[in-house]
């Protein structure tokens, strides 16, 4: 297939970065050490983003269900956003990257709340990759929020709602194009579910904290190899004609 049109245009590329504590468990390695390497692979992932055509980037740091996991690993995952907010903003800055994160804020510590309100400010002008971060989001609670919302609205069209899940104050993001799962599991866990309506899916066995710049330009090239329809006939299928059996249609007479 031709694929010039979609290596033309930046993509959106979602990925649920999954897989840090079992890469732990089978080094024998406390899980905090895993989110501690896959804190490395962002860095590896943002890094290499913009170069193999990806304008958007949206990663899946942290979900309002994983308050169930153990305490002490929640707050290893607090510290470590903290910390990754407050050591890359300055290179984001400089890279031309802007931040932003999704989800609730409220009830994080707020040394968390002041990293994050600082590198959304000091990142806005980035212009050469946005990076969205998914901390204590769920893609069902925006869908809900907004649909509250969109009952008092006068404009019922799609990109409309679009324009309410978009967190206060920020512009509509474009509908991700490809969604990356590492660690092997095979589901989306309430991570962007109207955005990625027609998201081409890849799901890899790379655990998070090994994954890098091969594993995004395999997933890529992967993308770009895929006819994306939309709902449409496919190119192969575009002015066949194909017979219809004699009565097929009967029921409908």
């Amino acid at each position: 297939m031709d694929t010039s049109s979609s290596a033309a245009f930046p993509l959106h590329v979602a990925i649920i970065m999954d897989g840090n504590g079992r890469w732990a468990a089978a080094r024998n390695l406390p899980r905090s050490l895993g989110h501690r390497e896959g804190v490395k692979a962002v860095r590896r992932v943002v890094e290499c983003a913009p170069d193999l055509g990806v304008g958007v980037l949206t990663l899946f740091a942290f979900s309002v269900d994983n308050w169930r996991r153990p305490r002490r690993e929640v707050g290893v995952i607090m510290e470590l956003m903290a910390d990754y907010l407050r050591s890359e903003t300055d290179r984001c800055v400089e890279k031309g990257v802007r931040v932003t994160v999704l989800g609730c804020t409220q009830g994080i510590a707020p040394n968390l709340q002041t990293a994050i309100r600082e590198a959304q400010a000091r990142t806005a002008r980035g212009t050469a990759l946005w990076l969205r971060v998914a901390f204590n989001y769920s893609s069902r609670d925006a869908i809900l929020s907004a649909a509250a919302r969109f009952r008092r609205d006068r404009d019922r069209s799609k990109a409309a709602f679009s324009k309410l899940l978009a967190q206060d104050g920020e512009r509509t993001a474009p509908d991700v194009d490809l969604l990356i799962r590492t660690g092997g599991e095979k589901r989306l866990s309430d991570f962007l579910l109207w955005e990625a309506a027609y998201a081409e899916l890849h799901f890899t066995d790379v655990m998070w904290p090994e994954f890098g710049e091969e594993d995004l330009t395999s997933a890529l090239d992967d993308f770009r190899g895929r006819e994306r329809r939309f709902g449409c006939v496919g190119k192969a299928a575009v002015g066949a004609t194909e017979a219809v059996p004699a009565g097929a249609l009967a029921w409908l007479e």
